[in-house]
């Protein structure tokens, strides 16, 4: 690491720049052997070993349940942590459109490298072809294990599986459960799970919240949990430790997800000296319900399957947006998305759909409520859709979606259009992770939406549920007996320095926390981080905005600590004091994001930077200066953060600015 300021790059009086990072666990030659030799190559266990060997999951989502029943499977101890009341109430319950897998079953020019392309493509050429590859190959086998453990998938007329497509691709691969994808395939995976749990295995520890990591010798060994139902502060120790904790979305404090989402479980391995890979790349969903004033405290995605056959559009003329959709005639509708991408249409990538949306409601032609100075809604109408297949064939693709849709607004979409806006959804970046998914801090690895590693600037639709379970049943199991192979590890007691250490300061945060007694509310702060955040962090951002934000954040943390007031005692539940280690760390992991947004100087998926737009408004990327992974070391609480760069080569895809017209 140079302790040099790097002055001469963008947003460089923020940080210092580090020694170049390289992933080294890739094998090379052909794209397509890699997976194969790395498995070949890779250290065995024995299973009689295996037994002598102990692997904590902090996480019970489709990435967690599913390398939990695996490794369990394999015969390794496991302990599983959640915390939630059921592994069953983690947040991957709530995907709904489907899952990719390039099993080509339609006949439409599928297969396992166009996968590849289509997501190294929809991510705007930053992630790595070796990751990729990886998860394009695997997802097959996903498809059969699935099947295998009886997810519902649906199935076309003569009984076979199903599919349907989603944006940024033009063939049909993503396998689905009508709306209810995510929780029938959380349903398999927890099934697994707690065969092993009865099998004795996996040892399942529910409403327990990961605080610290425990770090002894620069090797993960263990974890500190407070009990949220008792208080109490639990050490739990073993040779590997995996998070499959998710995103950190809820950071805008108005996203998709769940309220109890949280980044605390890797931001605490970041403090620990986990590089955080990317942290800016956010991903903003365009087909979610629009914001309906400040009482909300969460948002509700509606499933991007839904582009598959409803149409999106507004009005051509401003003083059309007062009227009833249904009297707006079709020659004063603007399918804009058809329009400006003939060969995409409403099936563009998720940023592309997005930041449209809001171009349509800045020219003042949105639709719905005004919030603030505009009206925030597109529509999405079915009325083509009910007309060529029928409301019944409709219903059953959508049913439980459109549901939703109507208990939620108070509007049957089956007679008046959808209204949606964007809004926050999932996160790309996350914990950096080599091949292996072990992250820089060794026998520590990172699964599903909690590394950075598969998606680039920009997440395809159905893509998420696909790598959780790839990382959890097949690539996890096969990269961390690398690791455990070096065992048996020297045991390691509670009263290790490193572990009291640990304790204590989780201790002491909590005391802290519960003696500052202010006037203001943890909700209050989280609200508005999350306004900052939106406003000059969110789907446009420019120099000057980061570095209001930047300033705006640093005073809202020093508040906090001064000001915040946290009701309650810590030997009991307490949601207030949950809320305010989450929100602690969020303020801390927005002004990271923050400053990589400000020295990433260009527009790239769904990050678009003012400063740098063709000349018909669309996103420009830089790859002459930002063809790289920014891993971020935590410098110390009064230290700038560490720049290390990863650069990012494409041997097998050609690097070129993207387009969907």
């Amino acid at each position: 690491m140079t302790d040099t300021q790097t002055q001469d790059l963008p947003g460089g009086d923020m940080f210092t720049l580090g020694t170049p990072i390289a992933d080294t666990k890739s094998p090379d030659g052909p794209i397509e052997q890699r997976w194969t030799t790395a498995k070949f190559e890779n250290k065995l266990v024995n299973p009689a070993n295996r037994r002598k060997l102990s692997v904590i999951i902090v996480g019970t989502g489709l990435a967690g349940a599913a390398a939990a029943a695996t490794l369990g499977e394999a015969g390794y101890h496991v302990k599983s942590f959640c915390y939630q009341d059921s592994p069953r109430r983690a947040h991957s319950i709530a995907a709904q459109g489907g899952i990719n897998a390039a099993k080509n079953y339609n006949d439409d020019g599928d297969s396992t490298y166009r996968l590849f392309y289509d997501t190294v493509k929809g991510g705007d050429y930053r992630s790595r072809e070796s990751n990729v590859y990886r998860l394009a190959e695997v997802s097959t086998n996903i498809i059969d294990q699935c099947v295998a453990q009886g997810v519902p998938f649906a199935r076309d007329y003569g009984g076979l599986l199903d599919n349907r497509s989603f944006g940024g691709v033009q063939v049909a691969r993503t396998f689905y459960a009508r709306g209810q994808t995510g929780q029938q395939l959380l349903i398999g995976a927890y099934q697994a799970m707690e065969r092993q749990v009865a099998g004795g295995t996996v040892t399942s520890f529910t409403r327990h919240e990961m605080l610290e990591l425990i770090v002894k010798d620069g090797k993960a060994r263990g974890i500190i949990a407070r009990d949220m139902v008792t208080g109490a502060i639990e050490t739990h120790l073993a040779d590997a430790v995996v998070l499959a904790s998710g995103g950190y979305g809820n950071v805008f404090f108005l996203s998709t997800n769940a309220m109890g989402c949280n980044v605390t479980a890797t931001w605490r391995a970041h403090r620990k000296g986990a590089y955080f890979g990317n942290p800016c790349y956010t991903q903003i969903h365009p087909t979610c319900i629009p914001v309906s004033g400040d009482h909300q405290s969460k948002l509700t995605l509606m499933s991007e399957s839904l582009r598959n056959d409803g149409r999106i559009w507004v009005p051509k003329n401003r003083e059309d947006c007062d009227k009833d959709p249904r009297d707006i005639a079709e020659e004063d509708r603007d399918y804009y998305l058809e329009r400006i991408y003939p060969s995409f249409g409403n099936l563009v990538p998720r940023d592309i759909a997005s930041r449209q949306a809001k171009y349509m409601c800045d020219e003042g032609r949105g639709v719905g409520p005004v919030v603030g100075d505009f009206r925030r809604g597109v529509y999405l109408d079915f009325a083509d859709a009910i007309a060529r297949l029928g409301e019944d064939a409709v219903r059953a693709k959508y049913g439980n979606l459109f549901d939703m849709y109507a208990r939620i607004t108070g509007e049957d979409p089956y007679k008046v259009p959808m209204r949606i806006y964007p809004a926050v959804h999932y996160t790309m970046g996350g914990l950096w992770v080599d091949y292996d998914l072990e992250t820089t801090i060794p026998g520590l690895y990172a699964t599903g939406e909690a590394n950075f590693s598969d998606h680039g600037a920009n997440r395809l639709g159905a893509s998420s549920l696909m790598q959780c379970l790839a990382d959890g049943y097949f690539v996890l199991p096969n990269t961390i007996r690398n690791y455990l192979a070096e065992g048996p590890f020297e045991p390691i007691s509670e009263d290790a320095p490193e572990v009291v250490e640990a304790r204590q300061a989780v201790e002491g945060r909590i005391k802290t926390l519960l003696s500052i007694n202010g006037e203001r509310t943890v909700d209050s702060f989280h609200r508005e981080l999350g306004n900052i955040m939106w406003e000059f962090c969110g789907m446009e951002r420019t120099e000057e905005g980061l570095r209001k934000a930047i300033d705006l954040i640093r005073g809202l943390k020093e508040e906090f600590w001064r000001n915040v007031r946290v009701l309650g005692a810590a030997d009991t539940l307490n949601q207030s004091l949950e809320k305010a280690g989450r929100v602690a760390d969020f303020i801390e992991l927005g002004e990271l994001m923050c400053i990589d947004a400000l020295h990433r100087r260009e527009s790239c998926g769904g990050h678009f930077r003012a400063e740098s737009q063709t000349e018909d408004g669309e996103a420009l990327r830089h790859d002459d200066e930002f063809a790289y992974v920014a891993a971020w070391e935590f410098g110390g609480d009064s230290a700038a953060p560490v720049l290390h760069k990863e650069d990012l080569v494409y041997n097998f895809i050609e690097l070129k600015q993207r387009s969907y017209k």
